[in-house]
């Protein structure tokens, strides 16, 4: 009998899932890094985007210490995360037709951006129209999603499409339909989902390619320290200032 325990499988499935996106999404983080890049290169603001627990990889790069100053989040009242009552409520909106549509008619997004949208399954109406609306708009769009369930489930969408095709950039976070890693005789579902996990370090990777691109064209990355160290917030006020323009979330 195996003396891992269920704690050490789901470490080694996330290590796995990690060093597979690390070896096989490698061009495409390197893709998006050049996009974003280009796009703050020539004046152009950085919006993130998902829905229920998608989001949190969006939130994860926005207003944070080692990060970009410049990504924004796109919200979609009611579906960020879970801080709507019911929870449930921001899984139907994510299968609204059209609420894509407002919530770009309504966001100072526009052409000239470029918007990170983020779905695991990329299935549902609201991110697939997220990225056919933005792209009709100029926007440049990164998708994050799981390509797998492109092949395994139906799309939600009318157009029967799926996030992965109305991108200039996807990468594929590799998790399997489902999202559970683990399985045990005496648990009758499947569990411990990684997507989280490996969608943040994704995001993350394609940041830290963002900075290292702009320094190669000697243009400074507009970082945020942390304001826990001495001289953060010194550091932030400058580049809020001097980036106001592109910033939404001190509004």
């Amino acid at each position: 009998m195996s003396d891992r325990t269920p704690a050490d499988q789901f470490f080694d499935a996330a290590i796995g899932l990690l060093q597979r996106v690390r070896d096989e999404e490698a061009d495409a983080v390197t893709a998006a890094g050049a996009l974003l890049a280009d796009t703050v290169a020539a004046g152009g603001r950085l919006f993130a985007f998902g829905a229920g627990h998608s989001s949190l990889a969006a939130q994860d790069v926005v207003y944070r210490a080692g990060g970009l100053a410049l990504m924004n989040l796109l919200a979609v009242p009611g579906a960020v995360g879970v801080d709507v009552m019911p929870a449930t409520l921001g899984s139907a909106l994510e299968r609204v037709d059209g609420l894509a549509a407002a919530v770009l008619d309504s966001a100072p997004i526009r052409a000239g951006d470029a918007l990170v949208i983020v779905s695991l399954s990329g299935r549902n109406a609201l991110p697939v129209e997220m990225a056919m609306n933005a792209r009709a708009l100029g926007i440049k769009v990164v998708g994050v999603t799981s390509v797998a369930y492109a092949t395994r489930t139906s799309s939600r969408h009318t157009s029967g499409t799926y996030l992965k095709d109305h991108c200039d950039v996807v990468l594929d976070s590799k998790i399997a339909v489902g999202d559970a890693e683990l399985t045990l005789d005496t648990v009758p579902a499947p569990f411990a989902p990684a997507s989280t996990v490996v969608t943040s370090a994704l995001m993350q990777a394609v940041m830290a390619t963002v900075a290292s691109a702009l320094a190669d064209r000697g243009i400074e990355p507009p970082l945020l320290r942390s304001g826990n160290v001495d001289g953060g917030h010194d550091w932030n006020a400058r580049v809020f200032d001097q980036y106001a323009d592109r910033i939404f979330y001190r509004r």
